[in-house]
């Protein structure tokens, strides 16, 4: 379990740091922090599948990710460090130094620190990982240290190290954060592949772009588990009762029956907020649920009904794996308590503060 997220010199993140439950509630205002906290998390998760850097870059590079307020003389440092049970992970990154060869990839990251702990506290004796920035001292699995040299500079050690024989503790905390599931966008658009029929096969786990929608009704369909998707449909859209067609051999589309229409609506015709609500809710009943899901402001393109109908399925989820909601609807904080971990976020001279929810 994901006990806490510390954040330093990230975007607003000037210092965060955000203890988390079961299910975690995250609010606050536009511009208050919510999105730059799930970005955060994702960077972690791009640390340990070898995408740091380029998750960077997506976000403009290094130069771009670091806090932009004021800060003390030298160098800044970005921190980011998670606590799950017994094991504490932290990694700090910076600027490539003007002086290196490579000066012309001034948008790559260098990680300057990076550790692995048993336990909350730093000490010698629970060490798994002293980094600097090539080279990385290890403990094996026998109690022996060990130097590893030539490391990415840009790039975790979990990513780079793979004997789960010498290093377990290394391998385990690199699948379990590679096992995190995150949904944010959803192209609803009206050439987007969500709407039209796709090829599938049995499908547990909806994607993160969601396109793979209809092939994961129909696996939980045929798995008999359909009854609380199509509760959840009736809760948000009264009336209503999703359908999978099958238009070609192997092809799946979604469609919606709704009442009083003498044909299933398929997905083209169907509206942002209704898709939305089909792939939050798909991600949300998966019959594989990942150790930690996290949600970035599910509420978009959702009427007030659709998101209280989805309130009971982030509850159920919570109770099979740890669930982290940001959003910045009050209403479905209130729809979560008393089951939620609340934290609410504000801004003060442009550096994100996070409180405690009343």
């Amino acid at each position: 379990m994901l006990q806490r997220l510390f954040v330093e010199n990230y975007r607003s993140l000037r210092s965060v740091l955000v203890e988390l439950g079961q299910l975690t509630v995250i609010t606050g205002a536009n511009g208050s922090g919510k999105s730059n906290l799930y970005q955060a998390l994702d960077l972690i998760q791009a640390a340990a599948d070898g995408r740091f850097k380029r998750a960077l870059l997506d976000q403009g590079g290094m130069p771009s990710a670091l806090w932009a307020g004021d800060r003390n003389k030298g160098p800044v440092r970005m921190r980011l460090a998670v606590s799950l049970d017994d094991l504490s992970f932290e990694l700090v990154a910076g600027l490539t130094p003007k002086q290196a060869a490579s000066t012309r990839f001034v948008l790559d990251p260098e990680i300057k620190e990076e550790s692995l702990h048993f336990g909350a506290t730093k000490r010698s004796s629970t060490r798994l990982i002293d980094r600097g920035v090539s080279a990385a001292t290890l403990t094996t699995s026998d109690g022996e240290q060990e130097l590893v040299k030539f490391l990415d500079t840009g790039e975790s050690v979990l990513s780079q190290i793979g004997d789960p024989a010498k290093y377990p503790e290394l391998t385990d905390l690199g699948q379990r954060l590679r096992g995190w599931r995150f949904y944010h966008h959803f192209d609803t658009s009206p050439r987007a592949a969500l709407r039209r029929p796709q090829p599938g096969v049995r499908t547990s786990v909806l994607s993160a772009t969601g396109d793979d929608l209809a092939a994961a009704i129909a696996t939980l369909e045929e798995r008999g588990d359909g009854g609380p998707l199509h509760d959840a449909v009736a809760r948000a859209f009264p009336g209503c009762r999703v359908i999978v067609d099958t238009p070609a051999k192997g092809d799946f589309a979604v469609m919606l029956q709704a009442p009083g229409l003498k044909r299933p609506l398929n997905a083209s015709e169907l509206s942002d907020g209704q898709l939305r609500f089909l792939c939050l809710a798909m991600a949300l009943l998966t019959t594989r649920p990942p150790e930690l899901l996290v949600l970035n402001e599910p509420e978009t393109s959702l009427h007030p009904d659709a998101v209280q109908a989805l309130a009971p399925l982030i509850v159920e989820a919570a109770q099979h794996g740890q669930v982290w909601v940001a959003t910045h609807d009050r209403a479905l904080r209130d729809a979560l308590q008393p089951d939620a971990h609340a934290v609410d976020l504000q801004v003060s001279k442009g550096e994100t503060i996070a409180r405690l929810a009343d």
